[in-house]
């Protein structure tokens, strides 16, 4: 595990010398976060308590977005791209003959991306939208543990989903597609552009057990203290359920690439 510790420590120091991209992915958060937030400002105006949130629940819930947005990859733009263009080139047949797990390999990337994504995106745009907006903070200290807990279930499950779609490449001639599909499922389903409570009858039951609802709805209902006792074992429960779903299906994936790459090889 220590090798893992270090990959993951490795990539977050990586992410902490693109100051630029940082500083403009901050200034992009805050910017789309003032979009949103008047928007709910006015929907929540008309539709007072809409999906079971107040207006200051629904404006922490925009902020808590635009913190996690990059945290949990919703859109995608983190370790699929290389591990896809690995795939392409044929330079993957070098990581599947190394002595180190690929699985456990690409998530510590992603683990170590993610926490600096937190930090580094994610904590200035949510204390601008603290300051300028009367958002719902946490009454109980814990609540911000249960919630960072949340949060790293969700990047587990965010990873899971993306492994998923990079390892597609290995049967597809271009994995633009996949890309695409996972792109807007993770902007419709993870609750990014309206809370997922708001879903009306058969879509909104449909919606809140797919996979992406951890990676954004969970962990925001965890931080406004919608999920306590045993609402947040449940929570936890079904983020964890799913990272373990697709982290399987990811090493069914990974055994036939790598039976695909030897045969090719031989």
């Amino acid at each position: 595990m220590r090798l893992y510790a270090a990959v993951a420590g490795g990539a977050f120091r990586r992410h902490t010398t693109y100051r630029v991209a940082t500083a403009a992915g901050v200034f992009t958060n805050t910017v789309f976060g003032f979009v949103f937030a008047y928007t709910y400002m006015a929907l929540w105006a008309e539709r007072p308590r809409l999906g079971g949130y107040d207006m200051a629940e629904a404006l922490a819930y925009v902020w808590i977005g635009q913190a996690l947005l990059a945290t949990c990859g919703l859109m995608g733009g983190g370790f699929e791209d290389e591990l896809m263009e690995r795939i392409r080139t044929g330079d993957i047949a070098v990581d599947l003959y190394r002595p180190a797990d690929l699985q456990l390999w690409w998530l510590s990337v992603a683990l170590g991306r993610s926490g600096f994504l937190l930090l580094g995106r994610g904590v200035v745009p949510m204390a601008i939208g603290a300051l300028a907006f009367d958002i719902a903070l946490p009454a109980r200290p814990l609540t911000w543990l249960a919630f960072l807990l949340s949060v790293a279930l969700g990047v587990v499950v965010s990873f899971a989903v993306w492994y998923l779609v990079a390892l597609s490449a290995f049967w597809l001639m271009d994995g633009a597609g996949v890309v695409q599909v996972a792109w807007l499922s993770g902007t419709f389903f993870s609750g990014m552009l309206l809370p997922l409570t708001v879903f009306p009858g058969l879509l909104g039951e449909v919606a809140r057990v797919l996979p992406w609802a951890s990676m954004l709805q969970v962990p925001a209902d965890v931080f406004l203290e919608k999920r306590t006792g045993w609402g947040l074992v449940e929570a936890y429960a079904f983020q964890a359920c799913w990272a373990l779903v697709l982290l399987a299906a990811g090493r069914v994936l990974q055994r036939a690439a790598t039976r695909r790459v030897v045969v090719q090889g031989g």
